[in-house]
């Protein structure tokens, strides 16, 4: 991301924000390139983040259609059904996100990205994946960490009033003003599947309820063959029966893993707007830190709840697991 200066046309636009973070962050944004698979409510509220922010460029990955579920939450695409009909989804967001900053590009990239390549992933900094199988979610992290250069990998998922987010920055180097210096930091991650592999029983005491709760929705899924968020209350005794096949394979108590929050899981599957733009708020922060080499990364794993209005970040490794 090194090389070129920004142009005086960049350098007049992003004004403001380079009084904030810098030239020299500014023009490692302006350098980067962003790939987006899944174009929930979550994903468009971090897609106008960065486009506003001034990346070089962001490639969106999804083939779905528009659905009434899509339509309510991500802002994105046009409420004229003549103008998405036989349109996919990432086509319908391109569209609109060009609008909101022309010196971003922005593009479209079709087919089933588990079955895109690792020569694709290099081509990008970023790659942030939204609404996948657990299957895919460890597929695409591991070709991201098989390349040469360092990709910074990111999950994130919101299920009615929830949301996390995974990262996964392998091993990363930043920078922090402390008085009048800048001092260097190192962090090293542990992949997705690394992190979630960790026994629970090691895990601390008040860990995050909502991390074992979602880690039950995905194995209920993928053990049933379901996309994310097929789930409904009929679906509820058999995750309550998954909850309790983990818990018995963990040494777990099943108590720490509330029937309340497992059914709103289950039966609210669709997004809720306002978290949308929480998470989605959080993720482009995080994903303009880790570009520019700036400010405190999370590690790894950050929970919002609406009901009670906190955001949690947990780091999560597997001492056991092969770095």
């Amino acid at each position: 991301m090194d090389g070129e200066e920004l142009t005086q046309q960049e350098t007049e636009l992003y004004d403001r924000q380079i009084r904030v973070w810098g030239v020299d962050a500014q023009r490692r944004l302006s350098k980067a390139n962003v790939l987006v698979c899944g174009m929930t409510g979550t994903v468009a509220e971090f897609c106008k983040n960065i486009v506003l922010a001034g990346v070089g460029s962001v490639t969106l990955v999804d083939d779905g259609v528009v659905t009434e579920a899509a339509l309510s939450a991500n802002f994105l695409i046009p409420p004229d059904e003549s103008v998405s009909k036989g349109r996919t989804l990432a086509e319908l967001c391109c569209d609109s996100l060009v609008e909101f900053n022309s010196m971003v590009r922005v593009s479209v990239e079709k087919g089933d990205i588990s079955s895109f390549g690792e020569d694709f992933f290099s081509k990008f900094d970023v790659v942030v994946i939204s609404s996948c199988s657990l299957a895919t979610k460890k597929l695409i992290n591991e070709k991201c960490r098989r390349l040469l250069r360092r990709v910074a990998f990111y999950t994130v998922d919101c299920r009615d009033s929830c949301g996390e987010i995974f990262v996964d920055l392998q091993n990363y180097k930043y920078t922090k003003k402390k008085v009048d210096e800048a001092v260097e930091f190192e962090l090293k991650y542990p992949s997705f599947e690394e992190a979630i592999t960790t026994p629970w029983k090691r895990l601390p005491r008040r860990m995050a309820r909502l991390y074992f709760a979602m880690r039950v929705i995905e194995k209920f899924e993928e053990a049933e063959g379901r996309k994310p968020g097929e789930t409904s209350i009929l679906d509820f005794p058999g995750v309550m029966k998954k909850r309790q096949e983990l818990c018995e394979e963990e040494s777990f108590n099943e108590s720490q893993i509330p029937d309340y929050l497992l059914e709103r899981l289950v039966v609210g599957t669709r997004e809720f707007p306002p978290v949308c733009a929480v998470i989605g708020g959080i993720l482009g922060q995080e994903v303009i830190k880790a570009i520019s080499g700036k400010g405190d990364p999370l590690k790894n794993f950050f929970f919002f709840d609406a009901f009670d209005g906190k955001g949690i970040i947990e780091d999560i490794s597997n001492p056991d697991a092969a770095s």
